[in-house]
């Protein structure tokens, strides 16, 4: 899997360079290419999925694609990428867990993480942003992210599933917990390397600190 994606982000560094090349640090144009490409790679692992047994919730690589967008963009910009993956998804194209899309994702049991999927994307990007160089407190900022997922998440399927608060936290979070370590380690084995050749082949004179503005 960490060979596939870096087979995929050496594509979206190509074309940033390429984009990098032709447009200003500052254009409006760039920032949108450079959204339009994390949302595509949030697009291609959102719907790569894996139902349990134990859970209405399957197990998504959505959020592993919002780690890697937040190590590209800036919290801002990682947060922009994640709403409109999510606003394309309730249009009804395929490209939410198990390449189903459609307006009642959002109030079906999934709902809550889906929304908390924008706090993932905005606290990841800010910590990575603040602490470029301790990938531990980027960590941190994985799970405060993915804390308040949890606890939306939670808190949805609860009312939706009709359980307790304590059942849904059983069938909507502890058994993700593993996989999601999982995803953190992929997350920092590829973005960092990601962010680091962006900067390299993109702001080398300036140094890169995401897309601001």
């Amino acid at each position: 899997m960490v060979y596939n994606l870096r087979a995929l982000l050496r594509v979206f560094v190509k074309i940033f360079y390429e984009r990098g090349t032709v447009m200003e640090s500052g254009s409006k144009v760039k920032k949108m290419c450079y959204v339009a490409l994390a949302t595509a790679i949030i697009c291609v692992l959102g719907p790569l999925s894996v139902n349990i047994p134990v859970s209405p919730v399957p197990i998504s690589l959505a959020i592993l694609g919002i780690y890697i967008a937040a190590y590209a963009l800036s919290a801002k910009w990682a947060t922009v990428a994640c709403i409109i993956y999510i606003l394309i998804g309730l249009a009804g194209v395929p490209v939410l867990a198990g390449y189903t899309g459609g307006p009642q994702k959002l109030f079906g049991p999934t709902g809550g993480y889906m929304i908390g999927y924008i706090a993932v994307a905005f606290f990841t990007g800010f910590f990575i942003e603040k602490f470029e160089n301790k990938f531990y407190m980027h960590a941190v900022g994985m799970l405060i992210g993915l804390a308040i997922c949890y606890s939306l998440g939670t808190v949805w399927l609860a009312k939706v599933a009709g359980m307790s608060f304590e059942a849904a936290l059983a069938a909507g979070v502890i058994p993700f917990i593993p996989m999601d370590i999982v995803k953190m380690v992929i997350a920092v084995a590829v973005g960092v390397p990601l962010r680091k050749a962006l900067k390299r082949v993109i702001y080398s004179e300036k140094g890169y600190q995401g897309l601001s503005g």
